[in-house]
């Protein structure tokens, strides 16, 4: 072996153990993107821990008015759950497709989520419709401010998803799998993922505790 080749393995690997330190280069635009992602959906979270720290507080707080038991019907409930559920597997799998440049199962994926986000959206505008025409609005009692303003929250990431959903299948018409969609693909199926996430919490602590008291 050469003295140069030596040298250049030594400065390589100092100590002369096997192991080649290499030094990268910056993070590609799509680690950077994502790991920006995270520290958003993090506050997001952050901020839903608040409401649901809130609605803990206040659920026993009724003023006289209903309970949870009293105003939840599991049924709807359950047809929400299984929604957002299914929505996180076919978002899963328009991002699968993205990922293989494949625009049919991409479009199917993303047009049935869709579908099962508004199917979501609206069962839970009607309920909140039927509890303000019933006289319990948010207004009505400590316990309902924090139960409109907690679902209320969520139910608004979820219309927003939806908007986000359909300006990704516009743009994917319109530019195709380009890196800079891809990544914008990748920031909404974390986003939608989150909110299902945060469902199941509200499901839990709302909906299933809330109906034993």
């Amino acid at each position: 072996m050469s003295m140069t080749a030596t040298a250049g393995r030594a400065r390589a690997d100092p100590h002369h153990i096997g192991v080649v330190i290499e030094h990268p280069g910056p993070a590609s635009k799509r680690i950077v993107t994502a790991y920006g992602f995270w520290v958003f959906l993090l506050s997001d979270i952050v901020m839903f821990s608040c409401f649901f720290a809130a609605y803990a507080v206040l659920s026993g707080q009724t003023a006289g008015g209903p309970k949870g038991s009293e105003i939840f019907e599991q049924g709807n409930v359950a047809i929400e759950t299984v929604c957002l559920l299914l929505s996180s597997f076919t978002c899963g799998m328009a991002s699968i497709a993205a990922d293989v440049r494949n625009r049919f199962w991409f479009y199917l994926g993303m047009a049935v989520t869709c579908v099962l986000g508004v199917i979501f959206l609206v069962i839970e505008f009607r309920e909140f419709a039927d509890l303000v025409a019933r006289g319990y609005g948010p207004s009505r009692s400590a316990f309902l401010t924090a139960f409109f303003s907690l679902v209320g929250c969520h139910g608004l990431h979820v219309t927003a998803g939806v908007l986000w959903l359909l300006t990704m299948m516009a743009q994917v018409f319109a530019k195709g799998f380009r890196a800079d969609v891809l990544r914008r693909m990748m920031c909404f199926a974390l986003f939608w993922h989150a909110l299902d996430i945060i469902w199941v919490g509200v499901f839990s602590v709302v909906y299933l505790l809330g109906s034993g008291v």
